[in-house]
């Protein structure tokens, strides 16, 4: 009872934490400035990392130090992502800020229209970063190594698994491919985020 009642608690805070995301690619899909826009973007995961919220891309990297059953945890929180991002885009579709689905399409043109190695070495580029930027907003509790590392990855055009999520539920695109391309980017996502853990776990 009590594993079910942590794994339910562990979904409604990656639910929260899919809506924070939605809340920062809102922001970045409203300001012309990209740059602006990207850094602005990082309301979301400053929210998350304040307010201990599980996303999926800040849970990731730390599977090289936890048990098997830790994989579990993820997918609960990927899977609450997933509908924390579903429900903030739905929620903004039915306001008078419906206007940025978009730009939120045109984004999802690009992701649709990229091979999949691409998608996958973005995802794992951006992989990367989130754990710098998570991992050393733990250790520091400074937040500008949150709104450098996001900053970072929409400026380079790296692809995080969570917001392309939100940008397929505001665009209404989602597919089989838009899925498999999103699945293709978390892979690249877990690989980056482990990539650190693990080279320090191999040297001792």
């Amino acid at each position: 009872m009590r594993d079910i009642q942590k794994q339910v608690c562990m979904f409604f805070l990656a639910v929260l934490a899919g809506g924070a995301i939605g809340i920062g690619g809102c922001v970045y899909l409203s300001l012309e400035n990209k740059a602006a826009g990207a850094l602005m973007f990082t309301v979301g995961l400053y929210a998350i990392c304040v307010q201990g919220l599980n996303l999926y891309t800040g849970k990731v990297g730390y599977l090289v130090n936890r048990h098997l059953g830790y994989c579990l945890d993820l997918a609960v929180i990927w899977a609450g992502n997933l509908a924390g991002t579903f429900l903030a885009a739905a929620g903004m579709q039915s306001a008078r800020i419906s206007s940025i689905s978009e730009k939120a399409a045109a984004i999802c043109e690009i992701k649709l229209n990229d091979n999949y190695l691409s998608l996958f070495l973005l995802g794992i580029f951006c992989g990367f970063l989130m754990f710098v930027a998570v991992d050393g907003y733990q250790l520091s509790k400074n937040p500008i190594i949150l709104f450098m590392g996001v900053a970072a990855f929409i400026l380079c055009g790296f692809e995080h698994c969570i917001a392309d999520m939100f940008y397929f539920s505001m665009a209404q695109m989602w597919s089989g491919k838009a899925f498999l391309c999103i699945l293709i980017i978390t892979l690249g996502n877990s690989v980056g985020g482990i990539l650190i853990p693990l080279a320090k776990k191999l040297q001792g």
